[in-house]
């Protein structure tokens, strides 16, 4: 039969209706590998070129901190007679005489201070010291922040009213004020203490150090207990909540592993961001004399002690104040890609 060449007829052959074949059906199915939130969350932060520049400066500054000193060939307590105020790389009378003699003397790197230290070692121990309040002031802060919140939220009516009044109220006490008070009150009871055998560290630390802690334990958990109070009103009415209820599960448990685990993700990012605000409160607490005990060094009171002499001796100065911007900058970039990363309100 002739075809009309104006028809819309289509050719149909019958092998068009037969099944696919297996390859065919394979070849149709788009593959896409299943990537949980961590995982998405790491591939993401890997592709953060400021955040992974940021951790390498991190990394660095804790290597530079924690493991240096270890082999240094000074120590920070260690005073060199007649190498008083000398500049990076200078060597004493002294030192010069023992080079010229054949002994080999390692250089003052960054100089030495007043004291005849030297300098380097001591802005290496002021950055340990000062990275270790902040980590451990940003550890005292994340508990009691976290399980303040969580339980204000998690029970709700009178209890939330009554904790988050608290909270207005801390929010009000001066936190330098209670850090001399508390410098002068606990000053008797850790002269005793230190005397305690096991006890020690307590004169090493000084009473100023053990009232900044005691200063973060009442205070500067505040902002943590509001950003986990405000995560547990959204997921306390979960599904999941409620089939763990109708389950007889635990108040307590239900809030360990179902509220705070599910909001996991924005507590690491809140934790990061805390650790550089802890590090510069130390810091200008320690600069103000409210630091650690000497000879003992933090970062704040070596550029407290350098202070005076910043027109004749500027690195002294200059050496610990750009440290404590590039520590505190790091972590607050670092914290940044966190939140970028992790908080799925961010994700495209």
């Amino acid at each position: 039969m002739k075809q009309n060449p104006l028809s819309f007829q289509l050719k149909l052959n019958p092998e068009d209706f037969l099944p696919a074949t297996e390859e065919e059906k394979q070849s149709q199915i788009i593959m896409r590998e299943s990537v949980s939130f961590w995982k998405d969350g790491m591939r993401r932060l890997a592709k953060n070129k400021v955040a992974m520049v940021s951790l390498v400066v991190i990394i660095i500054v804790m290597i530079f901190s924690f493991i240096v000193p270890s082999f240094y060939p000074y120590s920070y307590k260690e005073q060199a007679k007649g190498a008083n105020n000398l500049a990076p790389m200078q060597y004493s009378e002294e030192e010069q005489a023992r080079i010229d003699a054949g002994e080999k003397v390692f250089p003052h790197i960054f100089g030495t201070d007043n004291l005849g230290r030297d300098y380097a070692i001591r802005v290496m121990m002021g950055s340990r010291i000062s990275l270790l309040v902040g980590l451990i002031a940003t550890g005292i802060i994340f508990i009691i922040g976290s399980a303040y919140g969580s339980i204000a939220a998690f029970f709700g009516g009178w209890v939330d009213l009554v904790m988050m009044r608290i909270v207005d109220i801390i929010y009000t006490i001066p936190d330098i004020l209670l850090i001399v008070l508390l410098s002068f009150a606990l000053n008797a009871p850790l002269e005793t203490l230190k005397d305690v055998p096991g006890f020690s560290w307590v004169g090493i630390v000084g009473k100023n150090l053990i009232s900044i802690f005691i200063v973060f334990a009442l205070l500067y958990w505040v902002g943590m207990a509001r950003m986990v109070r405000s995560q547990v009103l959204m997921l306390k009415e979960s599904e999941y909540v409620t089939a763990a209820r109708a389950l007889g599960v635990g108040n307590g448990k239900i809030i360990k592993k179902h509220l705070l685990t599910n909001c996991i993700g924005t507590l690491i990012v809140t934790t990061t961001l805390q650790i550089p605000s802890s590090i510069f409160t130390e810091s200008f607490l320690s600069f103000l004399g409210m630091g650690v005990a000497v000879p003992l060094p933090s970062l704040g009171s070596l550029a407290s002690s350098a202070i005076n002499g910043m027109n004749t001796y500027p690195y002294l100065l200059f050496i610990p104040a750009i440290l404590i911007s590039l520590i505190i900058l790091s972590f607050n970039l670092f914290g940044d890609g966190l939140r970028d990363a992790f908080d799925p309100k961010l994700k495209n």
